[in-house]
């Protein structure tokens, strides 16, 4: 079954990975000529990212592009530690948080995707989208078209798939802060594995140094938005002077790290969208920050995209009960007569013995849509049962691919958040 996925950023070569994984035909169209992430922000992958990575089989690949984070110290303006704590489930290497550039996190999972010969197509810019009831159409603005049974937006931020897919267009929101990013190897040296927060005066800062001593870091100053021409034609230099100021009046370091750094810093706007938006119709569904962009002040965007690949995947290789509603992207399946792993039989009997309150809680417009709202955030946070090792991460182990017939049918709760509104 050939899936288009529009975005060869993060969260659409994840998706690729994950859909191919489970025998499906993904194919990438990128928008950009060669790289789709060419910002030089960083960014933090949580545990639950690099649980994701592992079940996709790229958790190592990714962790050497960074390095790893495993305690968190905050600060108060005063340069008092009020917090320091272990980070996430630091025990396991393989859940470690990492931190990263966001680009070299994008380029090894698009060349991951090329490596295992799933198409990635360049210079392929969305126009439209046109459904029926056997499949979904695209057509891009060079005049080319696609035709698959499926269409996953993955397309960031600001998403034509989104746009294309609602009667009026969801806009993304100021979120009140400008964001700098910054690197330095001039800076103090400090130890690596842990990153800094601090309660600044004037804005919120954090840092992590490297093993190689490169420090990186982050500021958030609350204000108007910076306008995109502003933005453009300001160097490095002038949004440093700009920022030092702010920094200054407090005991701490952040002052200091940002006067070091040179020619690697940029600004821009925080920027989340309004809940309650659609995320599909009937044969396209977009996922990652297409559908639920957050602040970077959450540190999770990334992490609940790749989240996202991986429980999509599972949510389309489940095939539903006979007799049981389903919406068409719920009903999507590999074809039949593949092996069934023995306990997969057991697993779905648990899967569908949800009880009616949750399935009621998660078809609610807010649970089917918002990755916070309380139903879902219980939902996530219970035990997981029925788990297939071909998905499961275990300490000082990969995971093994020993059925990809059965390789989801573990993720009952998780699959209730992406195909709830399909009823």
């Amino acid at each position: 079954m050939r899936i288009l996925i529009i975005g060869g950023g993060i969260a659409g070569c994840a998706t690729a990975l994950a859909l191919h994984k489970a025998g499906f035909e993904p194919v990438v169209y990128e928008a950009h000529p060669e790289s789709a992430e060419d910002l030089g922000a960083f960014l933090t992958l949580a545990s639950n990212g690099m649980r994701a990575l592992a079940q996709i089989d790229v958790a190592s690949i990714v962790a050497d592009a960074g390095f790893p984070l495993t305690r968190l110290r905050v600060l108060d303006a005063s340069g008092a530690t009020v917090a320091d704590a272990p980070l996430g489930e630091h025990e396991d290497p393989r859940t470690r948080y990492r931190c990263l550039r966001r680009a070299d996190l994008a380029v090894a999972l698009q060349r991951e995707t090329e490596r295992r010969g799933i198409a990635l197509k360049h210079a392929a810019r969305l126009r439209a989208l046109s459904e029926t009831d056997d499949g979904v159409t695209a057509t891009f603005t060079d005049g080319s078209g696609a035709a698959g049974a499926l269409l996953i937006g993955a397309d960031g931020l600001n998403s034509t798939v989104r746009a294309l897919l609602g009667p009026a267009a969801i806009e993304p929101r100021y979120a009140g802060q400008r964001v700098f990013y910054g690197y330095t190897t001039q800076a103090p040296p400090e130890p690596s594995g842990h990153i800094t927060m601090i309660r600044a005066s004037g804005a919120a800062f954090g840092y992590a140094c490297s093993p190689d001593g490169e420090t990186f870091w982050f500021a958030r100053v609350p204000g108007p938005p910076a306008p995109a021409d502003e933005i453009a034609a300001t160097a490095p230099g002038q949004w440093r002077e700009r920022l030092v100021p702010v920094l200054r009046p407090d005991a701490t370091p952040a002052a200091d790290i940002v006067q070091a750094t040179g020619d690697q810093l940029m600004v821009t706007n925080a920027c989340d969208l309004p809940v309650g938006i659609a995320w599909r119709t009937g044969r396209a569904l977009i996922i990652g920050d297409a559908a639920h962009a957050a602040s970077p002040a959450t540190g999770q965007g990334a992490s609940m995209a790749l989240e996202d690949a991986v429980v999509l995947a599972k949510a389309l290789t489940r095939r539903p009960r006979p007799g049981r509603r389903t919406g068409r992207l719920r009903a999507c399946a590999p074809p039949q007569g593949r092996a069934q792993h023995p306990g997969q039989r057991a697993a779905d009997r648990r899967t569908t013995a949800i009880p009616a309150r949750r399935a009621r809680a998660a078809r609610r417009p807010a649970a089917a849509t918002r990755l916070d709202h309380p139903a879902a955030t219980r939902l996530r946070q219970q035990p997981q049962r029925g788990r297939s090792a071909a998905w499961t991460v275990r300490a000082g182990a990969g995971p093994r691919a020993d059925s990809r017939a059965s390789v989801f049918a573990d993720m009952e709760l998780r699959t209730l958040m992406v195909t709830a509104s399909a009823r």
